[in-house]
């Protein structure tokens, strides 16, 4: 079953890269926007290499298991303090 949800995951960020390249212009090559808040979302333009990291893939579930991938604002929302993805992304950027 992790193997099937994995590929379901890695397909459905891959939409949404496509979808993000289609729509958003100012976002660089090898990146992607994400929408982090709970109530008020905030726009974060994070880097694709993000997508191996076992700490975002674990974000990703839980956003899964929230949203789906019914993602209305246009691009990956993740429903959790932005305190936390901030804290969560400076130790990416360490690796």
């Amino acid at each position: 079953m992790g193997v099937f949800r994995m590929q379901s995951l890695a397909y459905n960020a891959k939409q949404l890269i496509r979808l993000n390249n289609k729509h958003q212009r100012d976002v660089p090559k090898g990146y992607l926007v994400v929408y982090v808040g709970e109530v008020q979302r905030k726009r974060f333009v994070v880097p694709l290499s993000y997508l191996n990291q076992p700490l975002f893939q674990d974000l990703l579930h839980r956003s899964e298991e929230e949203f789906g991938f019914n993602h209305p604002m246009g691009g990956l929302t993740i429903p959790c303090h932005e305190e936390a993805f901030v804290r969560l992304t400076s130790q990416l950027q360490m690796l």
